[in-house]
């Protein structure tokens, strides 16, 4: 008995599952190699007392390992509640593991792949940011900082509070202030500021995926289906935004999806996203006017494998940023209850 069939996984019953997504690289071959992968990291998780979390933007056959799957507001909740574990392997970007380190500190969190990083949490630094903030309370005395859980460790330690989009606007109005500096994504502060009537102060920062969706993309697919309902993502620009029927969180773009009476749907985000509805709801239909993101994907099956059979890459940080960090996320986590 090979490992897969130990774990009851077939390559041809992987195949079948994925076959709803369209593509032509889950070939048997390729999902047999798959479902023997994915036996073998059930049996490590097992062995290491591991969990693994991935965020909804993996790839679908990441999904078939992970305990959870979730956004960025979830996948926080749920670092932080892992108690029945000692290992953590964290199947997203370096500042998602970053954040289940900072939370759950007493577990070992790992990376898959060292070079999953993201553009938008490079284009700002703890350093940065406590030199803007300085400036701007000369400024605004109230001022208080907000920043998206996209960013590293000494960024969020700089922060009062962090968020994610599926709460940013809900951040923001029951923060104590009126005036407020939110980093790193310009789009996403565009976003809350126009819901909001609180001075909003933005970063100049955005979400290279997200930033690169253009109108054109979204209008060209409305008119060629007509009645089809458009979910857009708040990292989006505001000339997209516009074309929304709503704008939403990845984890809300799932319910809205599992709770519409409508059967199609544009899904403006990153792509990994559009996999997994259409692997949840197949009887829904799920268009795509979305990107690719390179860091996202560098996490694999054998990555994974390798990071349970190594322990590797194990996150580490400076206990004085840890615990500034954990402050601003708990911060959000208090504020968005």
């Amino acid at each position: 008995m090979n490992a897969a069939q130990e774990y009851e996984l077939t390559g041809p019953a992987l195949r079948e599952k994925l076959a709803v997504l369209g593509q032509t690289d889950y070939t048997l071959e390729a999902c047999e190699q798959y479902a023997d992968t994915i036996a073998e990291i059930k049996r490590l998780k097992a062995a290491r007392r591991a969990v693994i979390l991935a965020h909804n933007y993996q790839r679908p056959e990441i999904f078939e390992v992970a305990d959870f799957v979730g956004d960025s507001l979830e996948l926080a909740r749920n670092a932080r509640d892992v108690k029945n574990a000692d290992v953590i392997v964290f199947c997203g970007v370096h500042f998602m593991a970053e954040t289940a380190k900072i939370l759950n500190p007493e577990r070992m969190v790992l990376l898959p792949d060292l070079r999953a990083g993201c553009t938008l949490a490079d284009s700002i630094t703890g350093e940065a940011l406590a030199e803007r903030k300085a400036e701007l309370k000369k400024v605004y005395r109230d001022l208080r900082v907000v920043s998206y859980v996209n960013c590293t460790a000494d960024v969020k330690a700089e922060s009062d509070a962090c968020c994610t989009s599926a709460n940013a606007v809900k951040i923001i109005n029951r923060i104590d202030s009126d005036n407020v500096l939110f980093v790193p994504d310009q789009n996403l502060a565009a976003y809350v500021q126009s819901e909001s009537t609180k001075n909003i102060i933005s970063w100049e920062g955005n979400c290279y995926v997200h930033h690169q969706i253009t109108p054109a993309e979204v209008d060209k697919v409305k008119r060629a289906i007509p009645g089809i309902k458009v979910l857009v993502h708040p990292e989006c620009r505001r000339d997209v935004l516009e074309l929304a029927d709503a704008v939403l969180s990845t984890s809300a773009m799932v319910r809205y999806a599992k709770e519409s009476a409508a059967d199609k749907f544009l899904v403006v985000t990153e792509c990994g996203l559009s996999d997994r509805l259409l692997m949840e709801i197949p009887e829904k239909h799920f268009y795509k006017a979305c990107k690719l993101c390179r860091f996202m994907k560098m996490i694999t099956l054998e990555g994974a494998l390798d990071s349970l059979r190594y322990l590797r890459y194990e996150i580490e940080m400076p206990e004085e940023v840890r615990v500034k960090a954990k402050r601003a996320l708990e911060r959000m986590l208090e504020l968005s209850a």
